[in-house]
């Protein structure tokens, strides 16, 4: 009995934190992803393009004719001749290093928007920040990467074929 007693009064005598809610937004700056969490899936969203650039690069430069080179090469050509098919390549190729750009950017930037001057309401702040989480930061970069070269590749291509 004696125990709960005191057990209540310290209860009592505890002292609770002021919360102020308008205040609570101005500090929480949260990112949109984890960052973890989206450098994995940022991961294998790169690990397709990169495989296949890859194994042009040793193909074409440096003259190699491995299986595993060769069979990547046969299964490209078998999907172009499959009809309705003809949007892999550019997903693989693209689209996914794009996405991967943009899961791993919405990890590392937070925005965070506050008021400066209490007596003007209509004043605010926009705070940008950057994390740098280098495997975050190291995809972005491979991926952007990827989509220049295949950019670059359709370009060239284009000026070829018209000349």
């Amino acid at each position: 009995m004696k125990d709960q007693d005191e057990f209540l009064k310290q209860m009592e005598n505890l002292k609770v934190p002021d919360v102020n809610p308008s205040q609570h937004l101005d500090v929480v700056k949260m990112a949109i992803m984890n960052a973890g969490r989206s450098a994995a899936l940022g991961l294998w969203l790169v690990i397709v393009p990169c495989y296949f650039l890859i194994c042009v690069f040793m193909y074409y430069h440096f003259h190699i004719n491995a299986n595993w080179f060769s069979s990547m090469f046969s299964m490209m050509v078998q999907l172009e001749k499959v009809p309705y098919i003809d949007y892999i390549g550019p997903l693989v190729l693209f689209i996914l290093p794009v996405v991967c750009i943009v899961i791993n950017l919405l990890s590392i930037i937070h925005v965070q928007v506050q008021q400066i001057d209490p007596n003007r309401p209509k004043v605010k702040e926009l705070n940008i920040s950057i994390r740098l989480k280098l495997w975050n930061i190291v995809l972005i970069l491979i991926s952007l990467a990827i989509v220049l070269v295949f950019i670059n590749f359709a370009i060239t291509e284009n000026i070829s074929i018209k000349n």
